[in-house]
Parts: C-alpha cells; sequence; structure tokens
C-alpha cells in the first residue's frame, strides 16, 4: 500500500450538467512512499551522528600510588607554608601550621571568605619564601556536601594555587571541630 496524494476518487463532480458526458479530469498522482523513506534515512543520519553534550570534567591530578617497596621519604616542607582547609557543609575551619593549631572560621562569600583569608596567606608566605610556596592541604569532613568540595576546587583555581592536595580528615582534626563549635554555641 503506497501513501498517495491526489489522484481521482471516481466518484462525479456536482456543478452543471450538461447533455454531453464528461470524462473525468485525472489529478497527477504522487507517489510519498520515497519521501518518507528518505525522511527516516536522514532522522536516522543525524541521531546517530549527533553528539547531544559533552560531560563536563574536572582535572585532578592524583600522584602514583607508592608502595610499601618503594623506600620513598616524602619531601620536608617547612610548616609555616601550610595552610589547612577542614571543609563542613558551607563553613571552612582552617589553621596553619601542626602543632598548637588556632582554628579559624570563613565561608564561600567571594569578598571576605575563605578566597580572602587564602590570598593574605600567600602574601606572607611569599613575602618569607618565594613565590608559588604555599601549600594548601584540603580536608573534607563528614557533614560536607559534594557542592562544597566543588565549591573548594573552584577557588583552588580562581586564585591559580598550583600547590594544593586532598587528605583525609584525622579524628584528632574532628574533635577539634567539635570543640570549636562547642564554644562558639557558648558564646553566642
Amino acid at each position: 500500500m503506497a501513501a498517495e496524494v491526489g489522484g481521482d476518487s471516481g466518484a462525479p463532480k456536482k456543478g452543471k450538467k450538461s447533455g454531453k458526458a464528461h470524462k473525468p479530469k485525472k489529478r497527477p498522482r504522487i507517489d510519498m512512499t520515497p519521501m518518507v523513506d528518505l525522511g527516516f534515512l536522514l532522522l536516522t543520519f543525524f541521531v546517530l551522528t549527533t553528539t547531544m553534550s559533552t560531560p563536563n570534567t574536572m582535572p585532578v591530578v592524583v600522584p602514583p600510588k607508592i608502595t610499601e617497596k618503594d623506600e620513598v621519604e616524602p619531601p620536608k616542607i617547612s610548616e609555616r607554608k601550610v595552610i589547612t582547609l577542614l571543609v563542613s557543609r558551607g563553613k571552612i575551619y582552617y589553621y596553619t601550621g601542626i602543632e598548637n593549631p588556632e582554628l579559624h572560621v570563613t565561608d564561600f562569600s567571594p569578598k571576605t571568605g575563605i578566597r580572602k583569608t587564602l590570598l593574605e596567606r600567600r602574601a606572607e608566605v611569599e613575602a618569607n619564601y618565594g613565590k608559588d610556596e604555599m601549600i594548601v592541604i584540603i580536608k573534607m569532613m563528614d557533614d560536607a556536601h559534594y557542592r562544597d568540595f566543588v565549591d573548594i576546587l573552584d577557588e583552588m583555581a580562581v586564585i591559580n594555587q598550583k600547590k594544593y592536595a586532598l587528605v583525609d580528615i584525622t579524628p584528632e582534626e574532628k574533635e577539634l571541630v567539635e570543640e570549636y563549635r562547642k564554644t562558639m554555641e557558648k558564646t553566642s
């Protein structure tokens, strides 16, 4: 069965009747089957060759895994070059150094948040040690969201921080944050 447009239906036409028998005019018949086939062929071609969207990924450089037999000693780094960020739900707790850390808190606000803190810390480190010497250690807390992780990596990209590491949070740091939260609740 072919798809057709036009053609004679075979029914007599209404209108003036004369004594002569009129031969009905035949309309041209157009077979639409090839056009439908072509349409499906083009549709299939474009669906299969078009890329709908490419996934956006954030590049994260991961160092090679060190095994026990590698005997690699980590480099010695001055603790004054390091700032540690403990990322929580919308808040960032941070401290410098290792011994007797004094915990501070900030957020992701553009003018007064973590960006300002990191830029100030970088200026101090550059004044004492040189350019690109600051190291940021990022530790995600249990209550942090994936958005917080993306936001902190975005901040590293915005300030063009070259040296940073993603590390697991220690139980001591969790206790430090809990103590800080308790003291803040008491004062407010």
